[in-house]
């Protein structure tokens, strides 16, 4: 739990084994992350059949994902490598959260947590609450 700086609001972001209890296995999602990368960067066709995603929600998908699977990542190795990507990859969550703060789906939004310098409690509030409303974006 964090307080923010200018509140008494305290952040109380799932602990890593809740907010990744359904996540797929680090292989698989590193797979599926790098082909929603692909398709953002127009590298590969989308292959998902189904009506076109709006292209903000997808990125935000992207980026919450991808943000998600550094996170975790980081949790099996706490060098300085792993930590750092998960906390770039958090920090750029936190700012396209910002921008388009209509796509927060946890408690709190992303200015709650300035205090948590890599941002990583953010990115399991979003993952959990992004899973228990059925993955939208995808």
């Amino acid at each position: 739990m964090r307080a923010t700086p200018n509140t008494a609001e305290v952040l109380d972001a799932p602990p890593p084994g809740e907010a990744y209890a359904n996540a797929p296995d680090l292989r698989r999602e590193m797979h599926q992350v790098l082909a929603l990368g692909a398709e953002r960067d127009g590298r590969k066709v989308r292959t998902v059949p189904g009506p076109p995603v709006d292209a903000t929600a997808a990125e935000r998908t992207w980026l919450l994902r991808r943000a998600a699977l550094m996170d975790r990542m980081a949790l099996d190795d706490p060098g300085p490598g792993p930590v750092g990507a998960a906390a770039q990859t958090a920090g750029q969550l936190v700012l396209y959260d910002r921008r388009h703060p209509g796509l927060v789906a946890g408690p709190h939004h992303p200015d709650a947590i300035t205090l948590a310098p890599s941002r990583r409690s953010y990115v399991r509030q979003e993952y959990a609450a992004w899973t228990a409303a059925g993955r939208p974006g995808t």
